[in-house]
Formats: C-alpha cells, structure tokens, sequence
C-alpha cells in the first residue's frame, strides 16, 4: 500500500488529506473496548480527566493530517540512489546534520561505489574521506564493518528485513527503519532525537527509550503511515519545533499542541527562527526531490 496522501478532489482541491485507510483505522478503534481507557503513558495535570485512548488517537492522526498539509514535500533528507548509500548516509548522520553528510557523500561513493570497494578500503584513506561527518574514527570502523559483513553474508546486497540489518556494524533500529522505509518501502517509525522530542510534547507518550517510543507511537497510527509519519515529524522539529527555542507563533499546529506556549509566541519574531526553506534557506540535499520548495544546499566548501 502507498504511503502517498491522498488529494482531495473538487472543493478544497489541493490539500492534503489522511490516508484513506486512516478512518478505518479510526473505526476499527473506536469499536474496540480498549478505546475507552485512559492512555497510562500520559501525564495529566491534578483536576483534570484523563484522556481516552480514543481521543489521543483522534488528536494525533489529526495532527499528522496538519503536517500532511504543511509538508506535502516531507522526505528523508539524506542524497542517495541505492539502499548500499541510504545506508552508509544513516551511519555517516549520527551526531552531524544531514547537510554535512551529503556534502561528504559524493566523494566517498566515488571512491568506493559498492560495498566489496568500501571492505576493502584502506582505513586511513576512509576516516579522511569521512572526517567531516564527526567522529570519524569510529564511523570508519562500523562502514567498514557492516561493507564486510555485507559483501560475506548477504552477497554484497543490503537485506530488506529488519532483523538482518540490526546484525550489521553501527546498524541500530533507527538506521534499520530508515534504510527498510525509503530504499525497500517497508513502513518503519525513525526515533530519532526531534522525533521523541515532538511526540512528547504532543503527550503522545512519555516514555524516553526509543523503542518503547517506537511501540506505543506505533500503536497509534495504521503501518502504512509509518514512513511518513516520522518524515513529518522530523521536518517539524527541524523547521519550527525546536529544542530550546520552537516558534510558537509560527507554529501552523499551534492550536492542536499542548505545548504551546513553551517558545517564542509572538508571530514576528517566531517567524525569524524558522529553519530551512520556511526560513529562506537552503535545505539539507544537495539534490532534493522535484517537488521541495526550497533551495537546494551547495557542496561541500562552497560559498553558501
């Protein structure tokens, strides 16, 4: 099934709608007896009545139907043309922004194009090629690993199951679902650090370790709309969600947050701490899809 939204046809053309397996799904809840019961993860203030599951579901499909709207153009933010890439881009992005890896990128895939040529490469040569990306004794180490394990237990091919990529050197859950999302189309929740910071302040749930956010945000939500989920929610965080500083004022699902309030709120001077192309800015691809509004950012050493 396609993680495409769906157009809405005649009146109100052109804006993005849920899914439609979305209300089905929302049927199905609301005749299970589960629906009726607080959500536990929850934490509700002193005097106030807790909220169902049902409404937690209602209020974060609604919200993600919002994102929809807002980012039509949602994608992962990583350059690559082949799941080999995809992957080596995910284990490059720990703790640097997308942008760095994708301006180091070129040159590592030009020296190395397939998993046998990475392998096999001198360590010393790859730390430098990846230097950019931070920490780049240690990330050698796991592409170094994973190109090995690769090229002697899975035919020099990326497997497209989740239990044989977590096997994998520097492959975790996130890298996992970001490699079975976007190169094999198997839907999968991406908790990365603006993921678990939005679906907290959307009390959606409160839990900290990824994979228990990973379960109950996945509860929440048809499969289908995993991938895109997380997309969403990660533009957001990075565009107008921040971590110290959200622009409220900005925000175009202020009124369905519970945060609100928690950032900047006067719409002035929100609007100047929005990021990427909602600020003017040059996004995180050197080649973004067709349909990004924005800029795309220039390669590595160039005047930006």
């Amino acid at each position: 099934m396609s993680n495409t939204p769906v157009r809405a046809q005649g009146k109100g053309a052109g804006r993005v709608t849920a899914p439609r397996n979305s209300a089905v799904g929302e049927q199905e809840f609301a005749e299970s007896t589960e629906a009726a019961k607080p959500h536990k993860s929850v934490k509700v203030s002193k005097g106030t009545r807790p909220e169902s599951r049902l409404a937690l579901v209602r209020r974060a499909r609604r919200i993600n139907r919002e994102l929809a709207e807002v980012y039509p153009y949602a994608h992962p933010e990583l350059d690559f043309e082949s799941p080999f890439q995809l992957l080596v881009a995910t284990v490059l992005s720990a703790q640097t922004t997308d942008l760095r890896v994708n301006q180091t990128t070129p040159a590592l895939f030009a020296a190395y194009p397939a998993p046998e040529d990475m392998a096999a490469a001198d360590p010393e040569v790859l730390e430098q090629l990846i230097r950019p990306t931070g920490f780049f004794r240690a990330k050698a180490k796991s592409l170094l690993g994973l190109s090995a394990a690769l090229r002697d237990r899975f035919g020099g091919e990326v497997p497209g199951r989740l239990e044989d990529l977590v096997t994998l050197p520097g492959v975790g859950r996130k890298t996992a679902n970001v490699v079975l999302g976007n190169a094999f189309g198997v839907p999968g929740l991406t908790v990365d650090t603006h993921f678990g910071r939005l679906v907290r302040r959307w009390k959606w749930t409160a839990q900290e370790d990824p994979e228990k956010v990973e379960a109950e945000i996945a509860a929440l939500f048809p499969k289908s709309e995993w991938t895109m989920l997380s997309h969403r929610i990660i533009f957001h965080g990075r565009r107008v969600c921040h971590a110290r500083k959200p622009a409220c004022g900005a925000c175009p699902i202020a009124p369905l947050c519970p945060a609100y309030g928690e950032g900047e709120t006067d719409p002035d001077r929100a609007k100047k701490l929005l990021k990427y192309e909602l600020g003017g800015q040059p996004g995180q691809r050197l080649r973004p899809p067709s349909d990004y509004p924005g800029r795309p950012a220039a390669p590595l050493g160039a005047a930006e």
